[in-house]
């Protein structure tokens, strides 16, 4: 049997069938290109869906439809311990390509971006989401919410404040999230936001039906420095300090503790802004209605500093009833000072009633009416002239304020302090805090005032004065200070005189200087003004007018002499020098 030839191919490639290669009719650019349309595709920093195709201890392999697997470290999915093989996860694709060459994938870059997206979200669209509660942190809680940590502050767990949070932790609650630092990727989740939203509704209802006068039970929700807030059953409520008690609070925690019901009455609210007053005092008598009708205005009675401020004392005689003690009323002294003086928080005092109005609830009291009044007898303990110690207590520029006890006053006036001294300002006599010897002028009883003297301790030295400083006579005297007018001048026996700046001029011209001792001359003496005026210049000026007239008369004898001859007038001019001189030396030594 003849076998039948076969007609070859045109176009066979013997080549690629001696290499083992069969494409047939179609290229291998064809055939690359159907396999690479069976591949998927995928981006760079983009989330795709995988399949797990095997779990080693350190790896896990995933297949995204490329043309290889990725390897991904098996801590990354430490979360799901269920995970096997044929699981489908989320990954990101890091790079289609890393340095090796090789596909890189994280599944917790894919979950954390997943997560954020829907952080998000919930915010935009005040979605209420579940979270677990992981840990507790400063401040608040650390809360996982889609696989990422958020912050739960303690402000934000419930309306009430919460005392113990370690009873949140390992809880899934309900949140809202309230904040997102898109910078930095934290965020703020509240399950208080959830819980208001339904009060808002409830308290509404309450406050329409309040009423002021109503008495209602509540539970103590919080203590703090200025008042309580009392929960009214979804609503909340304040008594403030001040009606807690009508006795005296420094802490609310002496008449209220935490969680405890009390009953309060409504003293004000205010719908729009959703505040109740409270009060828990006002369903209790007041004290002051329980005080004895004996008490009256002149008793004595007993009682506690409750305050103190600078302007008087507050004291409880009976609990809720005080009286104030003002300061003015702890010391017959007139001088100002603070209540702290005398009194402190906590003394036991015995005062007087001065005043009480039961109606207005106020009472006035005192202590100095305790003690006798140092004016009652004023005429007979400091009569007029007699002699007493007294303390400076002030000064003025025309005086100084004296006390001589607590509650007698006086003043010295500034021409009463010397007889003989020019003062300025009495801080050039005394000081003070000084004691100073003082005699009883004038007696004030009405303004409660002194007149006092300290000059008159002593005799007056000006009668005395008068036959030393005579007019005429020359004394020894030092420039003690310069003035506008002169120059004071210190004179024997502590007396000053003053010179104008006329009798100031020397012999040679010059002007005299402060600290400089000279002869002076009295010119003026005035007892009744305590005056002496003295001149320096005047002493050579009268000198030399003394010697003028002697010159004068000695020219007369001279022009007698000379009708008679010259041999005369040569003997009398020789006379009448030797008397001048004489009389010269004689007005010196006067002068001195």
């Amino acid at each position: 049997m003849t076998d039948k030839i076969q007609t070859p191919i045109a176009d066979f490639d013997w080549d690629a069938y001696e290499k083992g290669e069969t494409a047939g009719s179609k290229s291998r650019e064809e055939q690359t290109k159907i396999y690479d349309e069976t591949l998927k595709t995928a981006k760079e920093n983009e989330i795709v869906t995988g399949k797990v195709k095997s779990i080693s201890k350190r790896e896990v392999r995933v297949d995204i439809g490329m043309k290889s697997d990725a390897i991904i470290p098996v801590s990354e999915f430490r979360y799901n311990p269920d995970l096997k093989v044929g699981d489908e996860v989320d990954v990101y694709v890091d790079a289609l390509e890393d340095r090796n060459g090789q596909l890189s994938l994280s599944h917790k870059k894919a979950c954390e971006t997943r997560s954020w997206d829907r952080v998000n979200q919930a915010l935009e669209n005040n979605e209420i989401i579940k979270g677990y509660v992981k840990s507790r942190t400063k401040g608040g809680m650390i809360v996982d919410v889609f696989g990422m940590d958020a912050f739960l502050p303690g402000s934000q767990i419930d309306v009430r404040p919460i005392r113990d949070y370690d009873i949140f932790v390992d809880k899934t609650m309900e949140f809202k999230v309230v904040k997102i630092n898109q910078e930095y990727k934290n965020v703020v989740v509240s399950h208080k936001a959830l819980i208001e939203a339904e009060l808002e509704a409830q308290k509404k209802e309450i406050i329409s039906k309040l009423e002021k006068g109503q008495v209602l039970e509540g539970k103590v929700k919080n203590i703090t420095n200025y008042g309580v807030f009392v929960d009214l059953g979804g609503v909340d409520g304040l008594v403030h300090i001040t009606d807690l008690s009508w006795g005296r609070v420094s802490d609310p925690h002496e008449v209220v503790e935490l969680d405890q019901d009390i009953k309060v009455v409504i003293i004000d609210f205010d719908n729009e802004k959703k505040r109740i007053a409270l009060g828990l005092k006002q369903l209790l008598p007041h004290p002051w209605d329980s005080l004895s009708e004996d008490v009256k205005v002149g008793d004595k009675i007993k009682g506690k500093v409750v305050v103190m401020t600078d302007y008087g004392a507050f004291v409880e005689v009976q609990p809720g009833v005080e009286g104030l003690i003002h300061v003015s009323e702890m010391s017959w002294s007139q001088h100002l000072r603070s209540a702290q003086d005398f009194l402190k928080v906590g003394d036991d005092v015995e005062c007087v009633v001065l005043t009480i109005d039961r109606d207005e609830r106020k009472m006035s009291l005192g202590l100095k009416q305790l003690r006798p009044d140092p004016w009652e007898n004023i005429e007979e303990k400091y009569a007029i002239g007699s002699k007493h110690t007294a303390r400076v207590r002030n000064f003025t520029n025309f005086g100084v304020f004296v006390e001589i006890e607590e509650g007698v006053d006086g003043l010295i006036h500034i021409s009463d302090l010397s007889w003989t001294k020019k003062i300025k300002h009495p801080s050039e006599f005394t000081s003070i805090g000084n004691e100073i010897e003082v005699q009883v002028l004038e007696i004030d009883k009405d303004n409660r005032r002194l007149s006092l003297g300290h000059k008159q301790l002593e005799d007056n030295p000006w009668n005395d004065f008068e036959n030393v400083f005579t007019l005429g006579s020359i004394h020894k005297g030092t420039i003690t200070d310069m003035v506008d007018k002169g120059a004071l001048v210190s004179l024997a026996q502590g007396v000053e005189g003053f010179a104008t700046p006329k009798h100031l001029v020397k012999e040679d011209g010059t002007q005299a200087q402060k600290g400089e001792t000279l002869d002076f001359k009295v010119i003026e003496f005035n007892k009744d003004s305590k005056r002496i005026i003295v001149s320096h210049s005047r002493i050579a000026e009268d000198a030399n007018r003394a010697e003028r007239r002697a010159e004068r008369a000695q020219r007369a004898p001279r022009k007698e002499a000379a009708v008679e001859g010259a041999p005369a007038i040569e003997k009398t001019t020789l006379g009448d020098l030797e008397s001048l001189q004489a009389l010269k030396e004689q007005l010196k030594s006067e002068g001195k």
